[in-house]
């Protein structure tokens, strides 16, 4: 019994010197070099994700939570990442909500359609029909979904997570400067802490 008790204490322990303000430890994120931020003066927090990934879905929960709770010289930038053409549609029906101006309404919505409700939303059609569900004009969707513009987008996203060196997914950038991931982190809730503790060392850094 005493011996739980130790092991149990020690592991409080080590998470809290793990999580500490200025001692972070390297083996939570990677620095990289440093890549321009398109958040002006906040301190950008970047997430390359898939609908797709079962892995980037179990983290949506913690981040909405953060949402709701993060400093306000914070902003969540969210990106498509592009791994293959199986993932085009998907980036494609995200820069669609994006330019309809209802992100909010699709982005947790076909998440859970995708990995709750198991439904095969994969293509332009499938995903069309889901957006119509959504209140979403059929032909208003596959004009903005087939434009120049959103092909543009996926173009740009595409390149952004090659500067990244994006391999997976869920993956997050901390003001273009810190790459993390729940793998690194050892889960998601230890992700969010990661996520905290580097932009405390950015705002830190900007203010010394």
């Amino acid at each position: 019994m005493k011996t739980k008790i130790f092991l149990a204490v020690a592991a409080i322990l080590t998470s809290t010197i793990l999580f500490a303000a200025d001692n972070l430890k390297q083996e939570l994120y990677d620095s990289i070099p440093p890549q321009p931020t398109a958040t002006g003066n906040k301190i950008e927090v970047l997430e390359f994700f898939w609908y797709g990934c079962p892995h980037c879905y179990s983290l949506e929960p913690y981040l909405e939570k953060w949402l709701a709770t993060k400093p306000d010289d914070v902003q969540l930038r969210r990106v498509p990442a592009i791994l293959g053409k199986r993932w085009i549609p998907h980036a494609r029906a995200y820069f669609t909500a994006e330019k309809l101006g209802i992100v909010d309404k699709i982005h947790r919505p076909l998440f859970d359609a995708i990995h709750k409700d198991k439904q095969e939303i994969f293509d332009e059609n499938s995903l069309r029909d889901f957006f119509a569900t959504m209140g979403v004009d059929k032909d208003e969707f596959t004009r903005i979904y087939e434009s120049s513009e959103v092909s543009e987008k996926i173009q740009d996203a595409f390149l952004l997570g090659q500067q990244y060196q994006i391999k997976g997914v869920p993956s997050i950038i901390v003001n273009g400067k810190y790459r993390t991931s729940a793998s690194m982190a050892g889960s998601n809730a230890n992700l969010i802490k990661v996520i905290n503790q580097l932009t405390a060392m950015e705002r830190k850094h900007a203010s010394g």
